[in-house]
Parts: structure tokens; C-alpha cells; sequence
């Protein structure tokens, strides 16, 4: 069977590797930041954001608990400021759209602040760059994100960007995902 997260990763590993520039865009528990963490390496840049204070300190409490380089950089800040914070080229970048996993699922990623950080993290791919998003279709909000998102990637020239979408077409509410791939 598909696992996603494994072909997830896969995707990822051919674009990055030691000493690259990577962002988590949705940091939440910080499980993305770890692993971007330890494939760039303690010559590699992590930026990690999210808008909750108990996601950045979930996520630095993990990072600490599992002694990775201190090639990060955790922000509490919305993804859509991105470029406030990031002034050189990522080689990819990680979204975890939807609510901080063990939260009461309240605050959630919005389509609108959505759409204005994946065309800034888009806008700041290196070339042979990736950005991954994982969209959750199970509340009304992520559905609104998954679809406004296939929209918006149609209209990306396909000589500059491949992007792509893969899910699980018999399980209409399982969580699918989007590459960009930059040429």
C-alpha cells in the first residue's frame, strides 16, 4: 500500500541535501522541521514558522530533546511573511496545511493566507527546488485550501514549474499532496 509520507520524503530527497536552505512553512509539532533539520545538516538552514506559541515551543522542545545542529530558526509568524525572514533561495519547502495536531482544532491554516505563502515560497524556490504541501480535506477550510491550490498550480507555466498532485483516489477525505518542482 502507499504509505505518503515515505513518498512524501522521497520526493524531497531528490532536491536537498547537506549545506541546502529549507523552510517549514506550517512547523506545527515540529516532526518536519527535525527531519529537514538532519537531511541539510549542520552546514544546512532551517526556517521554520507557525502562529501559535505552543507549535514553537512543541517543536523547539523537540529539537532540543533530539540534540540536531542549531541550523534553525523558529518563528512565530504566519507563513505568508515568509519573505520577511527568508533573503536567499530555498532549495524546498514543507506545508502542513490544517490545525496543530493534539490541538482543539479551533485555529486552522486559511486558503487566503495560504495562497499568499506558497506564491512567496514558489517565487523563492532555487532552481531544481521543491515545495511539498499536504493538504487535509477532512474540515471545510482544507477542502476550500485543497481546491483553491489545484486552481492556482494549473496556472504555473510548465516550462518553469512541474506541479503535481497525488491522493488516494478511493479515500475522498484521506490527506493528498502537491509538488512544485522548479526546472
Amino acid at each position: 500500500m502507499t504509505d505518503l509520507l515515505e513518498l512524501q520524503k522521497s520526493f524531497l530527497l531528490r532536491h536537498i541535501g547537506e549545506g541546502d536552505t529549507v523552510a517549514d512553512f506550517t512547523m506545527g509539532n515540529g516532526h518536519d522541521t527535525l527531519w529537514l533539520s538532519n537531511t541539510v545538516g549542520k552546514n544546512g538552514r532551517v526556517y521554520a514558522f507557525d502562529i501559535q506559541p505552543q507549535a514553537l515551543e512543541s517543536t523547539r522542545e523537540l529539537l532540543e530533546r533530539e540534540a540536531v545542529s542549531r541550523n534553525y530558526t523558529l518563528i512565530l509568524d504566519s507563513h505568508s511573511e515568509c519573505d520577511k525572514y527568508i533573503d536567499t533561495p530555498i532549495k524546498a519547502g514543507v506545508f502542513n496545511l490544517g490545525y496543530l495536531p493534539g490541538s482543539d482544532k479551533k485555529i486552522t491554516t486559511l486558503h487566503q493566507t495560504t495562497r499568499v505563502a506558497v506564491e512567496k515560497a514558489i517565487n523563492m524556490l532555487a532552481p531544481d527546488g521543491i515545495l511539498l504541501i499536504a493538504v487535509y480535506p477532512g474540515h471545510d477550510e482544507g477542502t476550500v485550501e485543497g481546491n483553491m491550490l489545484a486552481e492556482m498550480l494549473a496556472e504555473y507555466n510548465r516550462r518553469k514549474y512541474c506541479c503535481a498532485c497525488f491522493r488516494i483516489l478511493n479515500s475522498p477525505i484521506s490527506p493528498f499532496f502537491y509538488t512544485i518542482e522548479s526546472k
